[in-house]
């Protein structure tokens, strides 16, 4: 009652598994392109370096003749009324809008993560790398954030403030 035709089919087989596979590489191919594409950092208006620390974050204008400056969070005695507390620094990182910036994140001890998820930004602070981001700031404003790598007990003691004008 069996029918050879149908159990010996090892040429479907092999076309109904490579043929998928085929498919898929033709998918990923431009897919690719595009995302190495869009990582590219072309002409940027503003270039800064953060570099984390156990518990701080420290800023470089590379522009402007290596201008340095650290940011570390108020403690609750000097918030003014309004801060943000555990958001709030005593030294902020401003940039400008409608204008390309390129963040290099780098760390100096551990895993760190720059993250304002206001403007969609999170990327790793890892020891030895140079990571860099870009984006384009459309509106005014203070934007919060904080590192969102497990870094160590007071990793939630690292907050990031990023005062956009225009």
């Amino acid at each position: 009652l069996t029918n050879t035709n149908i159990t010996d089919a090892q040429e479907m087989e092999t076309i109904w598994t490579i043929l998928p596979a085929v498919i898929l590489i033709l998918i990923a191919l431009p897919s690719l392109r595009i995302l190495y594409m869009t990582d590219e950092i072309n002409n940027p208006s503003f270039t800064i370096k953060s570099i984390g620390h156990q518990w701080y974050w420290t800023y470089e204008y590379t522009d402007y003749g290596g201008l340095i400056f650290n940011s570390y969070m108020l403690p609750p005695l000097f918030l003014n009324p309004g801060d943000l507390r555990l958001l709030e620094v005593d030294n902020r990182v401003v940039l400008p809008i409608e204008a390309p910036v390129r963040m290099m994140i780098t760390s100096q001890d551990v895993l760190h993560s720059w993250t304002i998820p206001t403007l969609g930004l999170k990327t790793d602070a890892v020891p030895g790398r140079l990571n860099q981001t870009m984006f384009t700031a459309t509106r005014p404003g203070v934007y919060y954030g904080q590192c969102s790598e497990i870094c160590g007990a007071n990793h939630s003691f690292m907050p990031i403030v990023a005062e956009l004008i225009p």
